[in-house]
């Protein structure tokens, strides 16, 4: 097996005002790819801000990050563009043979990075996403939302996730030759998922631990973006008609 089976790895965070928590994040991004670089998984990495149009301090603490470390990369929305939109950006302005994508606010320990590696060599899959063993620290509601939306998605669209939306997805960036997102909100983690199945890729899964927000305000379960998936996995039930496995 060769010394750095991954050329480079590109890190990608959506966010929206969340001055309280990109330092942090970037901190262990780098210091997770550092230490892949040590142990020869990846020969080089980027990490990428996509700052969704933030109104807070999140642009200049970014700014100042990306003077320091020429591997920071900055994407800027000029107006709001929901998860959807953030990570269209981040994964368009992906430079690595290996993409990562997740939350500012580190829902699980960055290490784990290592392990969706190594499973994604050994595998030879094309994805991995990550499901949480314990999501109680969110709430009863989310809890119950998120049951019933992972059972939808596996009605509708026949994809087995135990936790689609978590956000936690590394993949090869290969499968985006013919993977294109459309979905402008956050049912985008779906549409990553069932598109991946639908074309062939391999997407395997494992589960790690859940470190819930403690900062900051999340709305993902709010009625209108409960709307708006509802909308989007309708379009995206018409056009995975016309799509047939490449791999």
């Amino acid at each position: 097996m060769e010394k750095t089976p991954f050329q480079k790895l590109s890190v990608f965070f959506p966010m929206w005002n969340e001055q309280d928590y990109i330092e942090r994040a970037i901190d262990a991004a780098r210091e997770e790819c550092e230490d892949l670089m040590s142990g020869g998984d990846i020969g080089d990495y980027e990490l990428i801000i996509v700052d969704d149009a933030s109104t807070d301090a999140t642009p200049d603490i970014a700014a100042r990050l990306a003077a320091h470390d020429h591997r920071i990369r900055i994407v800027r929305h000029p107006e709001n563009r929901k998860l959807g939109g953030s990570m269209k950006s981040g994964y368009a302005a992906a430079s690595g043979d290996l993409v990562l994508y997740t939350d500012a606010d580190l829902p699980f320990d960055m290490h784990d990075v290592h392990k969706a590696i190594r499973l994604l060599r050994y595998y030879d899959a094309d994805m991995v996403s990550a499901y949480r063993f314990d999501r109680t620290g969110e709430g009863y509601v989310r809890t119950v939302y998120s049951f019933f939306y992972n059972m939808m998605v596996r009605v509708l669209f026949g994809v087995r996730m135990r936790d689609i939306n978590f956000a936690f997805k590394l993949c090869r960036t290969r499968i985006f030759e013919h993977v294109e997102l459309k979905s402008e909100g956050s049912f985008i983690d779906a549409e990553l998922a069932v598109k991946a199945h639908k074309y062939g890729y391999t997407v395997i899964q494992f589960g790690v631990d859940y470190f819930p927000r403690t900062r900051g305000v999340s709305t993902l379960s709010s009625p209108a973006v409960i709307i708006k998936i509802l909308r989007e996995a309708r379009s995206l039930r018409k056009e995975i008609r016309n799509i047939s496995p490449v791999v």
